[in-house]
């Protein structure tokens, strides 16, 4: 075994720079995982670190030689265990990549590498007026490679879509290190099958992502919220439906639980109604969101709630929104662990996947908060345990798997934008069925035939 190591070593070490390869076990050991609970990680062999795409095809070159396989990271802020290392791996590390290429006001794209962290280009872009609308919870650390490879989503994708309809072509180095290119830089394209999609949200186990084009938009106005308390968890998703069914396009509609809405002012201090048993934000960014908030308003009050607060500037709606992008890290502080859920179900059914969850905590006895991008039927049910007491950790992994079996049971999916990585491999196979796991198998050994390639996720 040490024969092997001090090979795979001094092969990487022929084509890295000293600086790009981690072999120190302790340091090695700390890109073991990412954020997920309940996913095991293997011990990586080495971390390699590349700046440029000739040195991953190297990594890539050695990696098929001597049969090793690779794991690629980015920031590690997923919540599925995606990124975690396997046994005797080489953990190919991205973040060094993480150069803005370009930028084009003309065309509205950007080209990027994949260590680019989300809120950085959404800064850059945004001084050539233009946009990027994918904006994730963990969007100050989380990278673009990152979000490519979960498609990611998060709180504008009810009005922009998800990363997926923002990636126009690829640049992706395949198992044996061969490079290679698909899209375009176009508006429009067809040629061929569209292999740019078939890499969004593979959770590099196809190939490795080291340059992307991506679509802007010009940027829009900044947006206003509405805050909206509900008596019930059941009429803030009636007042969902209203407003989908009416025809509004909010740039977000967001949810947060009653359990959420106290975490989060034991956390920051938001001063949020404590006594609501559902929070409604709703925002809209055209040029005059009065008429639309005012609109949207009614449609609350019809709904049953019993305060509606419109945001009287932007300062006091990014208050708002900074309570929601809180919610995650401040569920995370009731207990010592969390298992973050990612259900997406019909909006029609969004009320029903909420009070389902609502009684599988109390069937479990557990603290279980929601969060929810409402506009998408997106909820974010995230358990809360400790994690030292073993019945308690058998209940939260218990509820998790009820609560995805609800999705399904509803219509939905098992993930609307986290990924499946090693927690939901078995909730995958599910959701496929077997004809759709036989398929996906079989493109994944069409481009990985050695299955080297981010082994043990998703299937």
């Amino acid at each position: 075994m040490e024969d092997v190591l001090a090979r795979l070593h001094e092969r990487l070490r022929a084509g890295l720079p000293a600086d790009a390869l981690i072999t120190d076990a302790d340091i090695t050991a700390s890109y073991a995982h990412d954020m997920a609970s309940f996913c095991e990680a293997g011990t990586p062999a080495v971390v390699a670190l590349p700046r440029t795409v000739e040195q991953v095809q190297h990594v890539m070159r050695t990696a098929t030689e001597l049969r090793v396989p690779v794991v690629p990271q980015g920031a590690r802020t997923g919540l599925s265990g995606a990124a975690n290392a396997a046994d005797g791996c080489i953990v190919l590390s991205l973040t060094r990549m993480d150069r803005i290429l370009e930028i084009n006001p003309v065309d509205r794209i950007a080209v990027v590498e994949p260590g680019v962290i989300n809120a950085t280009l959404s800064r850059e872009v945004n001084a050539h007026g233009l946009y990027y609308p994918p904006d994730p919870s963990s969007w100050e650390m989380c990278t673009i490679g990152g979000n490519i490879g979960t498609a990611s989503g998060g709180l504008c994708c009810v009005k922009y879509g998800v990363t997926a309809e923002y990636v126009l072509g690829l640049d992706v180095v395949l198992a044996d290190g061969r490079l290679l290119s698909t899209g375009r830089r176009t508006a429009k394209g067809v040629a061929g099958y569209d292999l740019t999609r078939l890499f969004v949200g593979s959770e590099g186990t196809l190939g490795i992502v080291v340059r992307a084009v991506l679509a802007l938009r010009p940027q829009p106005p900044q947006q206003l919220v509405l805050a909206a308390e509900f008596a019930s968890a059941a009429a803030a998703c009636d007042a969902v439906c209203a407003i989908m069914e009416r025809g509004h396009t909010p740039s977000l509609l967001e949810l947060m639980d009653r359990t959420t809405v106290r975490a989060v002012n034991r956390l920051g201090r938001m001063g949020l109604p404590e006594s609501t048993e559902a929070l409604l934000l709703a925002a809209f960014d055209t040029p005059d969101p009065g008429p639309h908030l005012a609109a949207v308003a009614e449609l609350c009050t019809a709904a049953g709630a019993t305060q509606v607060v419109p945001a009287e500037d932007a300062a006091e709606s990014e208050l708002l929104l900074k309570a929601r992008r809180m919610s995650l890290t401040a569920l995370e502080a009731v207990k010592s662990a969390t298992m973050i859920d990612d259900v997406c179900v019909p909006r029609s059914r969004l009320a029903a996947m909420i009070d389902g969850t609502a009684a599988i905590a109390a069937k479990h006895d557990l603290t279980i908060g929601v969060c929810a991008h409402a506009g998408d039927g997106n909820t974010h049910p995230v358990v809360c345990f400790d994690h030292t007491d073993p019945d308690e950790s058998r209940r939260a992994r218990e509820s998790f798997d009820e609560i995805m079996a609800l999705g399904l049971e509803l219509g939905g999916t098992i993930t609307g934008e986290h990924g499946v990585g090693v927690l939901k491999k078995e909730w995958l196979a599910r959701e496929l069925g077997p004809v759709g796991l036989e398929l996906q198998r079989g493109i994944k050994r069409t481009f990985d035939p050695l299955g080297i390639l981010n082994p043990g996720k998703l299937f």
